[in-house]
C-alpha cells in the first residue's frame, strides 16, 4: 500500500502544488484586502478567517461574507480566486483521471491487494508457477481436493482465465515473472503456510530459477518442478528438487509397463487420476515390432522405452540423426509409401510423436487405413483438441500437461501416497490385479479418496487415548468401523504401513497398530470423515474401537441419524 500511496503522490504533484498555491495566494490576499465591519470602521480577516472563507469558496460549497459583508475590492479578490480555483480543481480530476488509466499504478494497486490476500492465509497452500494447461489442470485438481494455492504467470491474460473458473475458494493470481525472488516473496513462500512450489512453465530455466530460489530462501519447502531436458533435470537434483517430472520419460515409462505389465499399469493409471475419474479398461500394449514418427525429444524417450523392453523399433523423421539400434526412414509417416518404408504391414504398433497435432492425427488415420490391427498412440500437445483425439479413438493418448497435473496431485494428496506407487511400479501383475478388485470393492470404479496420518497423541488423540488404555489392542479393522454402529464396516482399505523405517503394503486387517504408526489409507470421503472423527475424538473412539459408552452426545446422536437415513 505504500507503494501505491508514492506512486499516487508523485503523479499528483502538479496539481497539488497547484491547489497550495492557489489557497496560499487567496489567503494572503483577503488578509490584506481591507473591508469594513458592521459599524463602518476598516477590518482586516486573520488568517484563520480567510482559510475558512477560502476553503468552503475554493471547493464550490458556498456559505456566505463572513464575518461581515465584502466590499467590491473584497468581492473582486474572491471572483479571481473562484475562476483560479475552478482552474486547479479541473487540472487536479484531469489528473486523477489519467492516474486511473496508468498501468504503473494499476499493477501497483493489484500487487498492493495480493499481498494483503496473502498476508491474511492462514491455512496451508501451494505456489504453482505457470498457468499454462498444465497449471490450471493443476490448480482445479487443487481446489477439488480443498487446497488453497497462489498462481504465478507472466501473462495476465491467463490470470483472467482464471477467474473465469468455477472453482470452491478465491483464486490468488499474480502476473509476474516466478523466475525473480521478489515475486515467489510475494506469493508467500517464506509464510510457514506455504507447503510447497510447483514450477510448471514451459521454460525449464525459469523452472531451475524457482528451484534454486526455494532452495535458498526456504529450503523446508518442498518443490516440484517440470523439467524436458536432462541437463537441467540433472541441475534441478544438485538443489534437492523434492520432485522432477519429465513427461515424455514418464510416458516411455508408462508404456513399457503397458507391454510388460498391463494390470500395473492401468493401476498406476487409475491411482494417479485427477479426483472424480474412473477406472479405464485393460489395454494391454503388444510386443513386436514398433514404429515411432517423429525422433524429437518424446519420439527418443518412447523409442528407447521401447527398446529397453526388448522390441525392435522403427523412426520415421525428415531430419533425425541415426539413432542407435533402430532403423531410420526419411519422412513424415503423413504418407503411405513412407510408412510402408517403415514396415507398417508387420507392425504392432505406431507412436505418432510430433510436436504438430494435425501431423499426429493423420499419420494415426493413414496408419490405421494401412493396419487395421494397428495398436495407436497420439501424442495431443494442445488440451483444446480434445474433441478430436476423443474422435479418434487411439489405444492410447499421451497428453504432456494431463501427465505431469496427474502425478503432482498424486504427490500432493499424500506422502505415503508417493511411497506406494514406487511399490506398484516394482511389484508384478498378479498384485496389481488383486489391489484392483480390491479397491473397486470399496470405490467402485471411481478414482479412490486417499489419506494417511501418523499414531500421535496430536494426530490422533481419540486413537491415542483408546491405546492407552485398552487391554485389547486395536487393529487395522476396527479402523474401518462406522461411527454410527460399529458392528459395520466403512469403505475403505489399509494401503501402506510405515513402522520403525520398514514398509509394508496391504497390511493385513489383524495387523496391531502401535504407536508412530504412518498409515495409509483410501476409500471414500465417508469413510474418511468417519475415521477422522475416530481418530480425533475421544468419545467415539471408546465406543467404535473398545465398545464402551454410546455414541456421544445427543448432538452427535442426531447427526448420525440423519447420515444413516440419508444413506438408506
Amino acid at each position: 500500500m505504500g507503494s501505491v500511496f508514492f506512486i499516487a503522490l508523485r503523479r499528483l504533484r502538479a496539481p497539488l502544488i497547484l491547489i497550495i498555491l492557489i489557497f496560499a495566494v487567496a489567503i494572503v490576499g483577503l488578509a490584506l484586502i481591507p473591508g469594513v465591519d458592521s459599524e463602518g470602521r476598516a477590518w482586516h480577516m486573520s488568517p484563520f478567517q480567510a482559510f475558512y472563507f477560502v476553503t468552503y469558496t475554493a471547493t464550490t460549497i458556498g456559505f456566505g461574507e463572513v464575518p461581515h459583508a465584502f466590499t467590491d475590492e473584497q468581492r473582486l479578490w474572491v471572483t479571481v480566486v473562484i475562476y483560479l480555483s475552478v482552474v486547479g480543481w479541473a487540472f487536479l480530476l484531469g489528473s486523477l483521471l489519467a492516474l486511473t488509466q496508468d498501468q504503473g499504478f494499476q499493477q501497483a494497486i493489484v500487487v498492493a491487494r495480493f499481498r494483503r490476500s496473502v498476508r491474511q492465509l492462514r491455512e496451508p497452500f501451494y505456489i504453482v508457477c505457470g498457468l499454462g494447461e498444465t497449471g490450471l489442470m493443476v490448480v482445479r485438481s487443487l481446489d477439488r481436493l480443498g487446497f488453497r494455492f497462489v498462481v504465478i504467470d507472466a501473462d495476465a491474460t491467463r490470470l483472467h482465465e482464471l477467474e473465469l473458473q468455477e472453482l470452491g475458494a478465491d483464486a490468488l493470481g499474480l502476473a509476474g515473472e516466478a523466475r525473480a525472488p521478489e515475486t515467489l516473496v510475494l506469493a508467500g513462500v517464506l509464510k510457514p503456510e506455504c507447503s510447497g512450489v510447483l514450477a510448471l512453465t514451459n521454460d525449464d530455466e525459469v523452472n531451475l530459477a524457482v528451484a534454486i530460489s526455494v532452495h535458498l530462501l526456504h529450503p523446508q519447502v518442498p518443490v516440484i518442478c517440470r523439467s524436458h531436458t536432462a541437463a537441467v533435470t540433472t541441475s534441478m537434483a544438485t538443489v534437492n528438487t523434492y520432485q522432477v517430472i519429465d513427461p515424455f520419460k514418464q510416458f516411455g515409462d508408462y508404456l513399457l509397463m503397458a507391454m510388460q505389465a498391463p494390470d500395473s499399469h492401468r493401476l498406476l493409471a487409475w491411482l494417479t487420476g485427477p479426483p472424480g475419474a474412473y477406472l479405464q479398461p485393460r489395454v494391454p500394449a503388444p510386443p513386436g515390432h514398433w514404429i515411432v514418427c517423429g525422433y524429437g525429444r518424446f519420439g527418443s524417450r518412447v523409442a528407447a522405452a521401447i527398446q529397453s523392453g526388448g522390441f525392435d523399433v522403427t523412426v520415421i523423421d525428415p531430419d533425425a540423426i541415426e539413432p542407435e539400434d533402430a532403423r531410420l526412414v526419411r519422412g513424415y509417416g503423413t504418407d503411405a509409401e513412407t510408412l510402408a518404408k517403415a514396415g507398417i504391414a508387420g507392425a504392432v504398433g505406431i507412436v505418432a510423436g510430433t510436436d504438430n497435432d494435425t501431423s499426429n492425427l493423420a499419420i494415426a488415420i493413414g496408419a490405421r487405413q494401412l493396419n487395421r490391427d494397428l495398436f495407436v498412440i497420439a501424442r495431443q500437445n494442445l488440451v483444446s483438441n480434445q474433441l478430436l483425439f476423443g474422435a479418434l479413438g487411439a489405444d492410447m493418448t499421451m497428453i504432456s500437461s494431463q501427465i505431469i497435473a496427474n502425478e503432482c496431485v498424486a504427490m500432493l494428496r499424500t506422502p505415503l501416497l508417493a511411497e506406494f506407487l514406487s511399490i506398484v511400479r516394482s511389484r508384478g501383475d498378479v498384485w496389481a490385479a488383486g489391489v484392483v478388485e480390491r479397491l473397486r470393492v470399496v470405490t467402485e470404479d471411481l478414482t479412490p479418496d486417499f489419506w494417511s496420518f501418523v499414531v500421535s497423541s496430536e494426530a490422533t488423540p481419540g486413537l491415542t487415548n483408546v491405546l492407552r488404555g485398552q487391554a485389547v489392542p486395536v487393529t487395522i479393522s476396527d479402523l474401518h468401523r462406522s461411527t454410527s454402529n460399529r458392528d459395520e464396516q466403512t469403505r475403505c482399505t489399509a494401503l501402506l504401513l510405515q513402522r520403525d523405517g520398514q514398509v509394508l503394503d496391504l497390511p493385513p486387517g489383524e495387523t496391531v497398530i502401535r504407536a508412530e504408526d504412518h498409515l495409509l489409507f483410501a476409500g471414500t470421503a465417508d469413510a474418511q470423515n468417519d475415521q477422522r472423527s475416530v481418530l480425533r475424538n475421544v468419545n467415539i473412539a471408546e465406543y467404535v474401537l473398545a465398545g464402551r459408552g454410546s455414541l456421544g452426545g445427543s448432538v452427535w446422536r442426531w447427526a448420525a441419524g440423519r447420515r444413516d437415513a440419508r444413506a438408506s
